[in-house]
């Protein structure tokens, strides 16, 4: 547990030589600290130039900022000191914060930690700041930020609402006497489960599209020996990234590029020539070839002419083409570049179709929550059709799908994970 007894100051941007480098504080001697340093603690949210000094010795002139508690990203006093980005004044800095009583250097994450800890963020929100942070594409960045801004959270939130409705309905049936509650509170009950259990299978389906996003597509690019993966890898990939012969089988062994393709992460694989292996090792490549590919997202499958019977079987989005259009009748060159911009069109748009049905619930742990709720909630449904109206069963459903709602926003049920969590985080975050 975090010592929020202590204030805690890091380096907040990149360190090394900069124009601005920023660092926070967050604590109950943030202000103090203020006004050691620069002589006093400026309006509430407006920056204020201040000469900072630590007694006699001049250490920077720089931006000032204050946020005292609640209203603060931690949820206690913070403060910011913007300064000249260089090595010497950011240590500098750092050495009279940490010589201050009660100071100390944060840890990873440990910011947001105290932002957990005192509900300015949900877990979710927690995890989309994460998100963002690593985000290397458009998508991944709109994802991140649908998440940061607590949608998710209020969407369990929504559904909670309605379980405990539909719990607190039950449970007067059980506890009160027949004429104090309604003769049968099924019907309302059977329509809040039925509402939350549509939502959580929506909202569910979306969750593989939505680990996509966060980890990458993968394409694979496949055919027989020879003709013209690797060559059409290396053109996607602006590199020579794998070896190309005139030679069959030259490529043994899965080759992965990941680029950023139309806003989305993708990994491209170049994979071996699909035929009869001539040696143990090609045979071994083949097979790897073809489990890589049936594990895709989306296969470009390329045939060596028109007629030809692809090398594997073409899934519904997958793209079958002919290369090497500059020595015969094909769809593209990856010598000559004709037809790339058809290529990469054709991926976007298959990995946008399937981007788009993404939800909120982005990580595994979200779809382990509500694969419990939905069971609770099948069960509880159960009981309410059927004879045997025994309201306590249901009434004891209804409550563990509250409890699995109130682990995906963070509730219970967590803090094994919340050092996995914040180890990702960098320090000043």
């Amino acid at each position: 547990m975090v010592n929020h007894a202590d204030t805690i100051f890091a380096l907040s941007s990149t360190r090394g030589k900069s124009g601005i480098a920023v660092v926070r504080l967050s604590g109950p001697d943030a202000g103090g600290a203020l006004d050691r340093l620069a002589g006093g603690r400026p309006q509430p949210r407006r920056a204020s130039f201040r000469v900072l000094s630590d007694g006699d010795v001049i250490l920077d002139e720089a931006l000032v900022l204050w946020f005292p508690h609640p209203d603060s990203f931690t949820g206690e006093d913070v403060a910011e000191l913007h300064l000249h980005g260089s090595l010497a004044t950011v240590d500098a800095v750092l050495r009279s914060l940490g010589g201050q009583h009660g100071h100390r250097l944060a840890e990873p994450g440990e910011f947001t930690r105290r932002a957990l800890e005192n509900e300015r963020l949900d877990l979710s929100q927690v995890e989309g700041l994460s998100d963002l942070i690593e985000a290397e594409t458009e998508a991944q960045r709109q994802q991140a930020l649908r998440v940061l801004s607590g949608a998710l959270g209020a969407r369990a939130a929504s559904w909670r609402a309605k379980l405990v409705r539909a719990a607190a309905l039950l449970e007067a049936t059980i506890d009160f006497a027949e004429e104090d509650v309604p003769a049968d509170v099924r019907p309302e009950v059977r329509e809040l489960v039925a509402k939350v259990t549509a939502d959580l299978l929506e909202e569910s389906a979306g969750i593989g599209m939505a680990e996509r996003i966060r980890e990458g597509f993968e394409v694979a690019i496949v055919g027989p020996p020879n003709v013209g993966k690797s060559t059409l890898l290396n053109a996607l990939a602006g590199r020579d990234a794998a070896i190309t012969s005139d030679i069959a089988g030259t490529t043994r062994d899965v080759i992965e590029v990941r680029m950023d393709l139309r806003g989305l992460p993708v990994t491209i694989l170049d994979t071996a020539g699909l035929r009869t292996g001539r040696d143990e090792i090609e045979a071994l490549g083949v097979a790897k070839a073809r489990e890589r590919a049936q594990q895709a997202d989306l296969r470009v499958i390329l045939t060596e002419h028109r007629a030809a019977t692809p090398a594997i079987e073409p899934r519904d989005d997958d793209i079958v083409a002919v290369p090497k259009s500059d020595i015969c009748d094909g769809d593209l060159s990856a010598d000559t570049g004709a037809g790339l911009d058809w290529l990469v069109h054709e991926i976007g748009m298959r990995l946008e179709s399937r981007a788009s049905l993404a939800g909120l619930a982005i990580r595994e742990r979200h779809r382990i929550a509500m694969a419990r709720a939905l069971d609770s909630l099948q069960r509880a449904a159960s009981q309410l059709e059927s004879d045997s109206n025994l309201a306590e069963i249901a009434a004891e459903e209804v409550r563990s799908a509250i409890r699995a709602l109130d682990s995906l926003a963070g509730r219970v049920d967590v803090e094994h994970i919340l050092d996995d969590i914040f180890a990702n985080f960098c320090i000043g975050k």
